[in-house]
């Protein structure tokens, strides 16, 4: 809609796509008219073509739609370092004009998966002065996922009117508890995008007094997304929450939760439900952070494991055993040093994992 703010963020790698590059720039001028994804080749790493491909592909859109170039922002998303096509998605783009509908959010995350085996889509909806704000957004993402950010799109879109430096405050605190809060295999994409689009088609204004309650439904529909993302990782099985307590401050928190959710020694331990907590121990060593290990505590599915430097006396693994057979795993660590604390999520690393990758291109 016209008059749409936009917000994003993006991948920290040093080797960013050519559609990453342009999102970058555009984003300066705060405003949003269309947005292109297409799946099947992330268009990284291909040198001046890629950079041609992403500014024919913006001119296409502006001739078909009647907007300025920085109003357009572009995300690819597949195989790297394939020369992309640009003039399959101009030759398109009248179609797919004539077919836009309002209620077309599950072809839209369809349309973007690669491997993905479920399409991921969340929706939340928050009163403001009695009326309704609507979120929607959608998110693809299945392997090479990690933090900074985690390969992972999304795209989410509210109808409230917002200011671009607003919108992208809150995408920021957003992403810093979901996408950045999230590990798969440990490996950052070219391609990570977030982008946040609010078209004021309610006509409902959202300022910084009004922010909190928008904040959190934010927060809340990029946390499923991001939850999401992990549970489809590639050959998952299990969904793993790590909850770390008590370190020196929060990011200290983050990193020990990380290194244990890329630890691929403890996730071969879930996919093979062993109960293997000292993996977990050896983890939390491993992070850099600083670890005291006669503070350490660890519980697996609520059951206390390990204290004091030890395991504790009148352990049972039974329950913890059991817990290992459900698909929804709990760790829980605390540091015993601080008030730092973080949950990252991640899963189980399986024979699917290697099966997939192994052949992604053939």
């Amino acid at each position: 809609a016209t008059g749409t703010t936009v917000a994003g963020v993006f991948t920290r790698s040093q080797a960013p796509s050519a559609p990453i590059d342009w999102c970058r720039q555009a984003l300066g001028g705060g405003a949003a008219r269309a947005l292109v994804v297409n799946s099947g080749n992330a268009n990284a790493f291909t040198g001046k073509r890629g950079v041609a491909a992403v500014e024919g592909t913006v001119e296409a859109v502006c001739a078909t739609i009647d907007c300025v170039q920085n109003e357009v922002f572009i995300a690819s998303t597949g195989v790297i370092g394939e020369p992309l096509d640009h003039t399959k998605i101009a030759a398109a783009l009248p179609v797919l004009k004539t077919g836009l509908s309002a209620g077309a959010w599950a072809d839209a995350a369809a349309a973007i998966m690669t491997t993905d085996t479920f399409p991921k889509a969340a929706t939340r909806d928050i009163s403001v002065g009695g009326r309704t704000v609507r979120l929607n957004g959608i998110a693809k993402g299945s392997g090479m996922i990690a933090p900074d950010m985690a390969t992972m799109l999304s795209f989410v879109f509210t109808d409230a009117e917002i200011a671009a430096p607003l919108l992208q405050k809150m995408l920021q605190q957003g992403n810093a508890k979901s996408f950045n809060a999230i590990t798969v295999d440990g490996d950052t994409s070219t391609s990570d995008c977030a982008l946040l689009f609010a078209t004021g088609a309610s006509g409902i204004a959202i300022t910084e007094a009004e922010a909190a309650g928008f904040q959190s439904a934010l927060d809340s529909l990029m946390i499923e997304l991001a939850q999401y993302i992990v549970m489809d990782g590639e050959g998952a099985q299990k969904l793993i929450t790590i909850e770390v307590t008590g370190a020196m401050d929060d990011d200290a928190a983050r990193r020990i939760g990380l290194a244990i959710g890329n630890s691929p020694l403890v996730k071969t331990a879930i996919a093979g439900q062993d109960a293997n907590w000292g993996r977990i121990v050896m983890a939390i060593g491993k992070s850099g952070e600083k670890v005291d290990r006669d503070l350490l505590r660890v519980s697996i599915g609520g059951v206390l494991i390990a204290q004091l430097g030890e395991r504790v006396a009148d352990y049972d693994e039974a329950p913890v055993a059991a817990h290992m057979k459900t698909r929804d795993i709990r760790i829980a660590v605390d540091i015993g040093l601080g008030k730092g604390k973080s949950t990252v999520w991640t899963c189980d690393l399986t024979h699917g994992y290697i099966d997939i990758n192994a052949d992604y291109r053939s």
